[in-house]
């Protein structure tokens, strides 16, 4: 499979090869796309005898020293105090500082792994299920101005009209109003000339992962600008797949 290798201008100056795919493994991008997520969860968990250290306890036997039964009282695990006496009740769920039913482990297993051949097979079906665009050159542009006529010369406007409120209150914030990405650019290693772009994504292919070409493991109308150098890099580590 060729494809067209454009210069800065739009202009065809060559043609790359690519491999062939008989189709689009949409689902093996989505499952890359949660791996990749899965490492940025933070992972929670309670103190582990958290509302258990007390002396709180319940002694249910009939006519036994100490015994909560017949004392026209809830029979529950309650502190003791001094003389025999009891307090209030503790340790189970419903009461007061006592311990929660069902709290987050910080045994669970967030990571939800993904062999590297399956990836680089994601990152592959990615690249060439997207709208590509492969620039020579694109490396040298490092202003933004440049990078902005870059892309609508290869693009067209960038759709940013489509602006959407990110919550009822944030209507009095800075940041009101959330932006779609539309285009992913890749470089070799210079992203000064799209890093502020709205609609845009820059990333290097050191930082590229799935989820920057396939948000949300989604590839349909995905666009990707990538320079030849980027492109010829990436082909040479995911070609021994």
């Amino acid at each position: 499979m060729k494809i067209e290798i454009l210069n800065l201008d739009g202009q065809v100056v060559d043609y790359l090869d690519l491999p062939e795919l008989r189709y689009i493994r949409s689902d093996l991008i989505r499952r890359a796309v949660l791996s990749e997520e899965s490492y940025m969860y933070q992972p929670k968990g309670n103190y582990r005898w958290a509302g258990m250290d007390t002396s709180a306890r319940f002694v249910g036997r009939e006519g036994i020293y100490g015994s909560l039964k017949d004392q026209g009282q809830a029979r529950l695990p309650r502190e003791l105090l001094g003389g025999g006496r009891y307090g209030r009740v503790r340790i189970v769920p419903h009461s007061v500082k006592g311990r929660r039913a069902h709290p987050p482990k910080p045994e669970k297993v967030l990571i939800e792994k993904i062999n590297n051949k399956e990836k680089k097979l994601a990152m592959l079906n990615a690249i060439i299920g997207a709208k590509l665009f492969v620039v020579r050159d694109l490396d040298s542009v490092s202003k933004v101005k440049d990078g902005k006529r870059v892309i609508e010369k290869l693009i067209g406007e960038i759709d940013v009209d489509r602006k959407r409120i990110t919550g009822v209150r944030r209507k009095r914030k800075t940041r009101a109003y959330k932006v779609p990405v539309r285009v992913t650019v890749v470089t070799e290693n210079n992203t000064k000339g799209f890093d502020n772009i709205p609609g845009v994504r820059c990333r290097t292919v050191k930082n590229l992962m799935v989820r920057d070409i396939a948000p949300g493991g989604e590839i349909k109308n995905r666009k990707l600008v990538i320079s030849e150098n980027a492109m010829r890099e990436l082909l040479s580590k995911l070609i021994d797949i």
